[in-house]
Parts: structure tokens; sequence; C-alpha cells
């Protein structure tokens, strides 16, 4: 659990803190917590948190009838192309080695040259007919649970920026992430784990901002199981392996808690302290909770066949996947899991792309199946995608660039419309032509599905009430069930 500081009669509350931080304040959620902490959060927005809870994570009620409780985000780092995935474009297979018929964007990441046809065979699916890449036979086959959404668009063409933009809002400032949103604003339904856990994150292009809770109370920072560096297998939570008994633990923060409360006798709430005290309680009881959702071992041998886990290709998604279902079914609020920097194809397209399809699509599939066998695909959003998608004109001649300007991605679940698409690119799939989605109107609409509205869900920092759309987004009702 971390490193136990003496205990003297002359120690004092401030020196606890910064000696037990190590320890307590690393298992949970965050080193560090806003200045503006929880006293705002309490003072100016008391329809978020109820004071009588000092929980930060307790649940709160959503502005509206929510459709989702909980979302699943399954994040493909590096852009998959629209073209060789969902969007299907039979005008970029028939002038495949034809230049582009209109003009390239003004700022273009790289050169292209002319149009390049998907490499990959097509079909239509299920009773909605959707065309699937064949590169994706699994995920064609739960098909009719999911809701495309072909017309986003972002404003950058760098990883790095864009994956800030689709997690955070923003691609120029350290802001909170989605999961750090949604988890303020609807708290988590287990008081023994986060409310935000990311698994395997990137350690590249933004790193821990895409998932920290930059100004928001540290609470709402998303947790971390590993990174990408790590097969999931072998993915922990940091600082888990206790160099005590929880009877010391227990002591420890019994103190702690004891000199927080003398302290504030003479000086007054303290707010932001309260707050960082919690982060070492939650910590403390993640011991005795997290271990038994990491262990997979008793589930069954279809359950674990279902999510690849017997195939070294598709094993380590599918146990990311696999612990997203456990994850949420104990009440997270916000699971992301992340198929880390591998779909960036400016070369070698046809090979790295179907490769890539490979080691997800079992995994994805089975998430699908697993939560509506459960009952609960009903009530959780599956988000599935990437930071952008790829041009349809060809880079190096069996690549793709980045394309920020047209893409795809889907939902499943959470009171979407199954078996539905929005939107479309034009004819060779380059530009968001049709119904066009903003990457703030796509956190409006997931906000929405939640439950809340975007507009309402505001943190005041540095003076400003700041939210997740910033001061854009607009609902896309049309993909509500």
């Amino acid at each position: 659990m971390g490193r136990f500081c003496s205990i003297t009669p002359h120690v004092n509350r401030r020196d606890m803190l910064k000696q037990c931080c190590a320890g307590f304040g690393s298992v949970a959620l965050a080193g560090l917590l806003a200045e503006d902490g929880f006293a705002r959060l309490i003072e100016e927005r008391p329809h978020l948190l109820d004071p009588r809870d000092p929980n930060p994570l307790g649940v709160r009620m959503p502005h509206q009838s929510p459709r989702a409780k909980r979302v699943i985000f399954l994040f493909m780092h590096g852009g998959p192309s629209q073209v060789d995935t969902f969007d299907y474009k039979p005008k970029l297979q028939r002038d495949s080695g034809k230049p582009l018929p209109f003009a390239k964007p003004r700022v273009q990441f790289a050169e292209t040259g002319d149009l390049l046809g998907s490499p990959y065979k097509w079909k239509q699916h299920g009773q909605s007919g959707a065309w699937v890449s064949e590169i994706f036979p699994e995920t064609a086959k739960v098909v009719d649970e999911l809701c495309f959404i072909k017309s986003l668009h972002g404003s950058n063409p760098a990883h790095g920026a864009a994956l800030l933009k689709i997690h955070t809002g923003s691609e120029n400032f350290v802001r909170p992430s989605m999961g750090s949103w949604i988890t303020y604003g609807l708290g988590s339904e287990n008081h023994d784990l986060p409310g935000f856990v990311t698994i395997c994150p990137t350690l590249g292009h933004g790193g821990v901002n895409n998932y920290s809770s930059a100004f928001l109370p540290a609470a709402y920072h998303g947790t971390s199981i590993g990174h990408a560096g790590v097969r999931c297998a072998k993915a922990r939570f940091e600082h888990m392996t206790s160099m005590g008994d929880s009877a010391i633990q227990r002591e420890q923060l019994d103190l702690l808690r004891q000199l927080n409360e003398e302290g504030m006798a003479q000086t007054g709430r303290n707010p932001a302290l309260e707050g960082r005290i919690e982060t070492f309680e939650l910590a403390f009881r993640m011991q005795g909770v997290a271990p038994d959702v990491l262990d997979i071992s008793r589930e069954s041998d279809e359950t674990q066949r279902l999510y690849g886990l017997d195939e070294e290709v598709t094993e380590n998604f599918g146990r990311q996947c696999l612990l997203a279902r456990r994850f949420s079914e104990r009440g997270v609020r916000f699971v992301q899991c992340t198929h880390s920097y591998k779909w960036d194809q400016h070369g070698n397209l046809e090979a790295d792309h179907r490769s890539n399809a490979a080691e997800v699509d079992t995994g994805i599939a089975a998430l699908i199946t697993d939560l509506k066998r459960r009952g609960m695909l009903e009530d959780t959003l599956v988000l599935w995608g990437g930071e952008f998608g790829r041009t349809p004109a060809a880079q190096g001649g069996n690549g793709r660039d980045h394309n920020p300007h047209g893409f795809t991605m889907w939902m499943a679940g959470g009171g979407v419309k199954p078996g539905f698409s929005y939107g479309a690119t034009d004819e060779y799939g380059y530009y968001a032509q049709e119904d066009r989605v903003h990457v703030h109107d796509l956190h409006a609409t997931i906000l929405a599905l939640l439950g809340v509205d975007h507009e309402r869900l505001t943190y005041r920092s540095a003076g400003r009430d700041f939210r997740l759309t910033d001061v854009a987004g607009r609902v896309v009702e049309e993909i509500f069930a």
C-alpha cells in the first residue's frame, strides 16, 4: 500500500498528509487537488452535490431522465480509416488511382496523392443492411445493435491535439476529461471503487491529460490500470500491495482524520483537505474490492472464450473489454479501454489495419453480446472510435494520412437507435457533408443520454465557468431511441 510514516507526538496534519500521500494518495485518484476544490462544488453547484453526502463520488441526480447510467469507451488510438471499416464508398472503389475531383483541405498533415480504394471486401449485414469491411467479421454479427455516426469532424490533424479534443473537448489547453466531467456530474454507484477507470491508457499524445480531472477536484481524475506499455494481463492499480496490515492502516487513517478535525476546529472547514482525506479512504477500501474485480478466474470458460482470451491475438484487448464489463456491473460510471497507437497507417494499410482489427474485433463483439445477455446494454452506452479518420487519398502509395474533416464513430446501447446510421461524408469519404456532427456535439449527446444538460454541467475556475462542450455543442437527438 505504500511506505508508512512514523508517528510522533509532534506530528501535524500537514506533515501527516505529505508522508501518506505517497501511499494512500497514489492509489486513489490523483496526487493533487484542484485549487478550487470542493468548496465551489458545494457552494456554487448545489444541484450536483448533496452537501449532506461528504463522499464526492456519491450518486447525484441527473438534470433529466437518463437513457444510460454508465459509459464504456473503446478508444482506437491512431485514427482508424472510416473508408476501410464502416463507411463504404463505391465511388472511391471505382475511381481508385484517379485524382480527387475536389480540393483537399487547405492545411494537411502531409501531402497525399491520388485516390486509394479500400483493399478490403465489403458486405451488408443484419436486418439494418449496414456495410462492414471484411476486417470486422465479429462486429458485423452485432451490427444491428450499433448506431453509426458517419459525419463526425474535428479541427486538428495532429494526434496529440486530436486526442485531447476527443477526450477533453479542447486541443489547446489542459481541461477535464470526458470521464471526469461525467463522474463530477453523476458520481459513482460504488463507493469502494473509483468512478472513472481507464485500462492500459496511452502514454503519449497527451498522456495523463486525456484522463485528467484538471481543475476539477481530484476525486474525478481517471484511475489507470497499467498503461500502453504492458499487456492487460499484467496491468494493476499502482501501489496496491500493502506493506502493513489493515488494522495499522485503519489506525493511521483514523489519526489523520482526527488531526484534520482538530485543525478545522481552529481554522474552519477545509473542503479541499476533506477531499484529500476521502481519497485516502477510497484507497483503503479499494484494497478489499479491486483485486476481486481484476480476477477473471471465476468467469466461465464460455465467457473467456467469447472474449477471445484463449487466443494470443485477441487476448489482450478482449481482457480489457471483459474488465470493462466487470467494472461497469459494479457501478463504475466511466470505463475506457484503449487499443494503443496502432491505427496510424501512413503506409502498409492493407496488412496493418487488418491485423489491428483482428486484435479488437472479438472483444468488441463479445462486450456487446455479453452486456445484452446480462440486461446491461440498455443502460450502458458503448462508444467506439479514434481521434480522427483517414484520407481517401493515398499517402506513399499504400497508406492514408490523418483526416479530422470526416470520420466515423459508433455507439451501442444506452438509449441510442440500434441498427441506425446518422450523417454522411461526401461520395469519397473525405469531408463530413450531411448532418455534420462536431466533437462538441458528440460530447453534448453523450451527456444528454446520461441525463445531463451539457450547458448546466459547469465548474468555475480562474474566474470563469467551464464545461466539456466549451461554448458550443448540439445534442443529436435524431439518434435517440
